[in-house]
């Protein structure tokens, strides 16, 4: 028996052999490790009760971007292609006339009106980031009625909306202990911004600031168009099949200059990604909003640019698609439209024209049938600057 250590037990002297000792000391190791494995264990229930609760909440996906840039056209295809999941759209459009809502309806996957629950509600009385509280809200507690018969919401804002002031939406209680802002997914049209149509030129600016360092180049629409990237966690590049190699690197490198944090940046013709790329970041992104940056975080509200309306044409005829696209390429010319999209009735066509126009590039196609009981209208919706109202409905009545 080896030698022992002297200690106090009951008010008597006594020697501890080592083996009694390591017996002790094994025994408080036992009981130590006990602990610290409730502890652990119970820190694993916390963790998965968070992961329970986010699970539980309702994935939501911003689509943000400037007018004409594809967004419907990715949530379209996206609802095409949807995998198996119950997708619920949110249309907020510039304009009395649901355009956007109509396209994605007759995407052949989501009930036309009249055929039971749609999952596609519209948002036509203003831009989403203005009218959040008497628009959003009450459309966002009706999907969350719903939440049974639905595995994800896209939101898709219209052209001229800021995404922050949506955003800070789901941190009202109501909304945020039943969904979540999965990610905000920012398309640009990378044509359009190798013209210069969104974004300034940096060279242009440095070259006039040199001469007149007084000067302010932001303008409100790129002051947009830098914060719909500041707020992104993924930007789309689409439209790049119009571009050539050295421009459209040209544009990925003024994308990359406008954005504060590393972002993904992925290229697409056409707005056909994949749902993988586009759904599932878990960003949560209304906790992280700190790391977006705009130009009006210092504003209690901000405004938009009030000479950027819209004008509504429906006309009961039928028109020769080349034709009227030819006469809308002149009124985008003669006058600052950034956007023309619509419906257009075609002579002995059964089918309904779709007609979509950025400037003066445009591109249409056949999306369905038309009923029966509808009326072959042409419906057109012009988004610009000092629009004449006037003028764009007598040159077409002309033709």
């Amino acid at each position: 028996m080896g030698s022992g250590e002297v200690g106090r037990w009951g008010g008597r002297i006594v020697s501890f052999t080592l083996e009694f000792q390591f017996t002790i000391a094994k025994s408080i190791f036992k009981l130590r490790f006990i602990s610290v494995l409730k502890f652990a264990m119970s820190k694993t229930y916390d963790t998965e009760d968070i992961r329970q609760n986010m699970a539980a909440k309702i994935p939501v996906t911003v689509i943000t971007g400037f007018l004409g840039s594809g967004k419907t056209s990715l949530i379209r295809h996206l609802l095409q292609n949807n995998q198996g999941r119950r997708i619920a759209v949110l249309v907020n459009e510039f304009g009395e006339l649901g355009i956007d809502g109509e396209l994605l309806k007759s995407c052949q996957i989501c009930p036309e009106d009249g055929e039971g629950d749609s999952n596609i509600f519209e948002l036509t009385n203003g831009c989403l980031c203005c009218t959040v509280q008497e628009e959003f809200y009450p459309t966002m507690q009706e999907l969350i009625k719903r939440r049974d018969s639905i595995d994800c919401i896209l939101i898709e804002t219209s052209g001229l909306a800021l995404p922050k002031p949506l955003i800070k939406a789901f941190r009202w209680q109501e909304i945020r202990n039943a969904a979540t802002v999965d990610a905000v997914i920012t398309v640009v049209d990378c044509a359009a911004v190798a013209a210069g149509t969104f974004a300034s030129d940096p060279e242009a600016i440095a070259l006039q600031r040199q001469a007149d360092d007084s000067i302010e180049h932001e303008t409100p629409l790129q002051e947009l168009f830098e914060d719909q990237l500041a707020c992104a966690d993924l930007v789309v590049l689409n439209k790049t099949d119009l571009v050539d190699a050295e421009t459209k690197a040209r544009v990925e490198e003024l994308i990359k200059q406008e954005l504060p944090r590393v972002v993904k940046i992925v290229e697409s013709d056409g707005s056909r990604l994949d749902a993988s790329i586009l759904l599932g970041f878990q960003a949560a992104v209304e906790d992280n909003l700190d790391s977006r940056p705009s130009h009006h975080d210092t504003e209690e509200d901000h405004e938009h640019d009030e000479e950027i309306t819209s004008a509504n044409l429906i006309l009961d005829r039928a028109f020769d698609p080349e034709k009227l696209q030819q006469q809308l390429q002149t009124l985008a010319q003669e006058q600052e439209i950034y956007r023309i999209k619509g419906f257009v009735a075609v002579p002995n066509k059964s089918m309904r024209l779709v007609m979509q126009g950025v400037g003066t590039r445009f591109d249409k196609f056949y999306d369905r049938p038309w009923q029966p009981e509808e009326a072959r209208q042409t419906r057109l919706v012009f988004i610009g600057r000092d629009l004449k109202s006037s003028e764009i409905e007598s040159q077409l009545v002309a033709l």
